[in-house]
């Protein structure tokens, strides 16, 4: 009687053909868990798939709730931007996966988990390190990191076997999609010079299918998270859902990234994030109306450790604990109404209001309604001077310096 592994399936080339190759190379009973995070697809047929290429249980977990509410909103809250361009869709949805492998894993008695990961991607990394952290004493399978066979191989592989898989060596893309966006490798995008073709882009049109006129959208906030597109109160999903097709019906969220992998290679990735793009310019805008100078500059500073902490697989520390409390404490206030304008590929914040709001009109404008004290302006300025000179006065300029 064999053991029993729970894979993380995703339908795909190296999921299928691990299904196949977990038994012949170590004689484990393969249960596939498919976790939707809303990748639109038809989730009971690739449940069939699974239990026709040969896993004993199928098994489809609905997800998308948990990892709007609990992953990408957190992380929306944060301005959490890889490299300042990935916003973070695969990366954010891997933690969710290898938290409910491990319930599952729990639940069905398997001593092992698997994931189609290979020896050259990020995704090896946040599977193992959250695996690793969650449940230490499961064992952990990366058939695509072990069987050593190319791309190639690996469809002549499930072609040997009559396994069916979306992928040809004529249409050889990677492709990952989640409600927060989608991302491209492989193929011809493997040469940065060479632009990415028009195939490759399913959620965002080119600039010249684009309406010929820009669109507005208001974007409702409370506490830093978004909760209605032109007034109409809507849940997590439904809104990114409606955002994505709204902004990608304009070309927004077009984003080609040579990126900085955590293995040590760079990569060049074709991402779509409508939905991501316009989101995160809105709640931006948001926060430089409702935060100060100093809490601005600092949140910049927890955003870029907060995208890289994501990027690396590191969710589940202690580190991200601290920080997502922060973030938390900062968003009290980052409620209100952003307005943009989407036009042939670009989104612009045109407008934004909230009742908490640090801008004030009669200190900032230059009308009769002026309530900005100029006479105290010689005064400060003596004193945020005093330091430049007083070092000009003992430590004057050296030629050197002209």
């Amino acid at each position: 009687m064999s053991d029993k592994v729970v894979l993380a399936y995703s339908g795909g080339l190296d999921t299928s053909v691990a299904i196949k190759w977990i038994k012949e190379k170590y004689n484990l009973d393969v249960i596939a868990l498919t976790v939707d995070v809303g990748n639109e697809r038809d989730f009971s047929a690739i449940r069939q798939k699974a239990l026709d290429v040969g896993a004993i249980k199928a098994l489809v977990v609905d997800a998308k709730d948990s990892y709007v509410s609990e992953y990408v909103f957190p992380a929306l809250q944060a301005d959490a931007l890889y490299e300042g361009e990935y916003p973070l869709a695969t990366a954010l949805a891997r933690p969710l996966m290898a938290k409910l492998l491990v319930a599952t894993a729990q639940e069905e008695g398997a001593s092992t988990v698997a994931h189609g990961c290979t020896g050259k991607g990020n995704d090896q990394v946040r599977f193992e390190v959250s695996i690793n952290a969650l449940a230490p004493g499961l064992k952990i399978i990366a058939p695509a990191r072990e069987w050593g066979m190319t791309r190639e191989q690996t469809i002549d592989y499930a072609q040997r076997y009559g396994i069916p898989v979306p992928v040809t060596t004529a249409s050889p893309y990677s492709i990952d999609e989640n409600l927060w966006g989608r991302s491209i490798e492989c193929g011809v995008l493997e040469d940065p010079w060479v632009e990415a073709p028009e195939e490759v882009f399913t959620w965002t049109r080119s600039a010249g299918e684009t309406p010929d006129k820009p669109e507005y959208v208001e974007i409702g906030w409370e506490k830093g998270v978004p909760v209605t597109v032109d007034g109409q109160q809507l849940d997590g999903v439904s809104l990114i859902r409606r955002l994505n097709e709204l902004a990608g019906r304009h070309g927004v969220g077009r984003v080609d990234h040579l990126e900085n992998r955590l293995v040590g290679i760079k990569s060049r990735e074709i991402y779509e994030a409508p939905a991501a793009t316009v989101l995160l310019q809105a709640h931006q805008a948001l926060e430089a109306m409702t935060l100060s100078k100093s809490q601005v500059r600092f949140k910049q500073k927890v955003a870029q450790e907060y995208a890289d902490l994501i990027y690396n697989g590191l969710w589940f520390t202690a580190l991200h604990q601290d920080l997502a409390a922060y973030v938390k404490s900062s968003q009290r206030f980052v409620t209100g109404t952003v307005r943009l304008k989407l036009f042939k590929g670009s989104s612009r914040v045109v407008g934004r209001k909230s009742p908490f709001s640090l801008y004030s009109y009669g200190l900032a404008t230059y009308d009769k309604a002026d309530e900005f004290d100029q006479s105290a302006s010689p005064g400060f300025i003596h004193i945020w001077g005093l330091p430049v000179r007083t070092q000009a006065q003992i430590q004057p300029k050296s030629e050197a310096e002209d």
